[in-house]
């Protein structure tokens, strides 16, 4: 028997359904995202629970005329199956396959392309601006989860929602959960509206009333005073002082609805995310109204799964996994730890050993290892949701109390508090330590995740110590380090198995801006070839001073460790002695650590050529391995010695250049 999905090539398609067969598509569509993602693996649990409400935003809606703004878009499985992608779908994630987040460039159905959290509500207006001034009619849907709502930029776009567009659909999808479980007021707020007590004896009786109203013809039958009947009859509760025992809100008793009526928006809601007659006559209603709404939706994350359903943090974004368990497949023995994890269990340490440190996270404590310190020592461990700016300046105010906060944050998200590291931390001489996880490639999640811009973005910030372990080892030797400092201090290290490098009992303290010579030159007759390989690029330093060596170079292989301050002597030094520097990072070459080496040897005067291996001045796409995209842009063992021997054979030697003078 064919399936309804088999069906559905176009969004069309979904209008012709009728309610039973949306349903049957609905578990349907369960079956391929679980079936599909065991695979490759991808975001299974915020998907498995927005699959209703993308079946009656399609019902309703007409895109790519009509806009969906996905916040985050790591949802949005659903709608690519659903928008002509379903052919393409165990593609997703890699190599050449759809891109696991709403790309504009993959399909006309994608409006506007995302990653981070917040985007969604500020980007919805400017499109529907965008409309009032030029006059069209078509529907702008800003779908946003709760987690969305401790992310500052969604409480700027909704304090100017009313102000600047009297049309404006915003879906606010409550699960609880962003990657953890929700924390905050916002969460505890959320809460009291879909507990309280009369709403949940009002629900039903809501629910069966709506649905017999003419589809599409709500707004019209009830005329402006039962449409405001129609809001209270779900949130009168929330409007109306409350005797509870639980206590109030402060903002117009238990439960209030009052955050957003105050900015302007009718609210509606909460109701069923998964009620798909009642998630579509909420949004014909929605479709019909002249007023900016925001439909409170409740969903539950990997829903249809009994698995995700047990653990939604892990299900959030995972792996390949086995179906009937959930267990992802075994580890190979002898796999390193990951760099999250071993930075997790030295910060436990850390911590033991010193009260002034404490960690902080911006909803990510499994993904940066701080679930560790969590379930450790509670009492020194922050999570702040998803507030990157907030929790660089709540790490300020606790420097300035004689603390040494560690802020864990993966480097593509730090950039969002860019200008807290500069004006709070850095300006003030704070001593907050930045553990950039995920700097270099996210290979699966694509050019939002890759963390290709930090060294460049940091060393133009006077005060700061920059460093990238080129191990797991001397990743705990530089946390340690970093937690004697006076100053703010970076570590970046990538995403991943660590190198298997045993860690010592006792972790060193590194002298600031000293450079690890690994291998000097042997001063054996050949070309004197000085590799300088950055964090876990001394990997690819060694394996390309071995071929050289073969081919009779005489290589000297660097560890940098520092990006700021950079060890001057040494970079000086094997530039005068070299016949070629080379320098290898896991970051963009424009402004990089490269950048920085050959502008040094510069204002040295010193003229030895300089070959920078590093990735292009491009946003790189996403891919099934980094390998792969290594091996694409030449970040290679062979593509570098192509690259030497290149510039070794242009370059004119010291005879050459004493006849051209002369």
């Amino acid at each position: 028997m064919s399936r309804f999905l088999d069906m559905v090539d176009e969004p069309s398609h979904v209008k012709k359904l009728t309610l039973p067969q949306l349903t049957q598509l609905a578990e349907e569509i369960r079956q391929e995202l679980i079936t599909k993602l065991s695979v490759n693996g991808g975001h299974l649990g915020p998907n498995l629970g927005v699959v209703e409400l993308t079946l009656a935003l399609h019902r309703v809606f007409s895109t790519p005329y009509d806009k969906f703004v996905w916040d985050v878009s790591h949802q949005v499985y659903v709608h690519k199956l659903l928008t002509g992608r379903k052919n393409r779908f165990h593609t997703i994630r890699t190599t050449d396959g759809l891109n696991g987040f709403a790309l504009r460039s993959e399909s006309e159905h994608d409006c506007y392309g995302a990653g981070h959290a917040g985007t969604a509500l500020s980007a919805a207006l400017g499109m529907a601006a965008a409309r009032d001034q030029r006059g069209s009619d078509e529907n702008v849907v800003s779908i946003f989860g709760d987690a969305a709502l401790t992310n500052g930029i969604s409480f700027e776009a909704l304090n100017n929602i009313a102000h600047t567009t009297k049309k404006f659909i915003a879906i606010l999808n409550d699960n609880e959960w962003s990657i953890a479980k929700n924390v905050g007021a916002i969460a505890g707020y959320l809460n009291k509206l879909i507990t309280n007590p009369r709403y949940n004896r009002l629900q039903k009786d809501f629910g069966n009333w709506i649905k017999r109203l003419p589809k599409g013809d709500i707004a019209v039958r009830l005329g402006h005073k039962a449409e405001e009947a129609l809001k209270g009859a779900v949130t009168e509760v929330a409007l109306q002082p409350s005797h509870s025992p639980l206590g109030g809100d402060g903002r117009g008793g238990y439960g209030s609805s009052l955050i957003f009526e105050e900015m302007g928006l009718r609210y509606l809601g909460p109701i069923d995310g998964h009620d798909l007659p009642l998630l579509i006559s909420v949004l014909e209603y929605a479709k019909s109204c002249d007023f900016p709404i925001v439909i409170h939706v409740v969903t539950v994350k990997g829903k249809g799964y009994e698995v995700a359903l047990q653990q939604p943090e892990k299900f959030h974004g995972t792996g390949p996994f086995d179906i009937g368990t959930g267990a992802a497949p075994s580890v190979k023995p002898g796999t390193p730890p990951n760099y999250q994890d071993v930075f997790g269990q030295a910060m436990v340490k850390l911590c033991q050993k010193d009260s002034s440190i404490v960690g902080i996270t911006a909803a990510m404590p499994s993904g940066t290892g701080l679930k560790a310190l969590e379930k450790a020592m509670p009492n020194r461990y922050y999570d702040v949701g998803i507030a990157e700016e907030h929790a660089v300046l709540f790490a300020a105010g606790m420097a300035t109390m004689g603390y040494r906060p560690a802020v864990a944050i993966y480097s593509t998200f730090l950039q969002r508090a860019y200008d807290c590291i500069v004006h709070d931390v850095a300006l003030q001489d704070l001593p907050v330590i930045f553990c950039m996880d995920r700097a270099g490639l996210s290979a699966n999640d694509g050019p939002t995740h890759h963390g290709l811009f930090d060294v460049a973005y940091l060393r133009c910030v006077p005060n700061i110590i920059a460093m990238a372990p080129s191990n797991e080892d001397e990743l705990v030797d530089m946390m340690f380090t970093a937690s004697l400092q006076k100053h703010p201090t970076f570590i970046r290290y990538p995403r991943g198995a660590a190198e298997g490098v045993p860690i010592k009992d006792v972790p060193k303290l590194l002298e600031i801006g000293q450079a690890e010579v690994v291998q000097n030159f042997s001063n054996n007759g050949g070309k004197k070839v000085a590799l300088f390989g950055l964090g876990n690029m001394q990997k690819l330093a060694k394996q390309t001073a071995a071929k050289l060596a073969e081919d009779g170079c005489d290589v000297a292989i660097i560890n940098p460790r520092f990006t700021k301050p950079l060890d001057e002597g040494t970079h000086e030094f094997f530039g005068k002695a070299a016949d070629l520097v080379v320098t290898l990072e896991d970051h963009v070459l424009a402004g990089g650590y490269g950048s920085s080496v050959v502008e040094l040897l510069a204002d040295r005067s010193v003229m030895t050529p300089v070959v920078r291996i590093g990735w292009p001045d491009l946003f790189i796409e996403h891919a099934s391995s980094v390998d792969h995209l290594r091996k694409k842009y030449g970040l290679t063992v062979e593509k570098t010695i192509e690259a030497v021997k290149e510039k070794l054979a242009a370059t004119p030697t010291e005879t050459q250049l004493r006849f051209a003078v002369g």
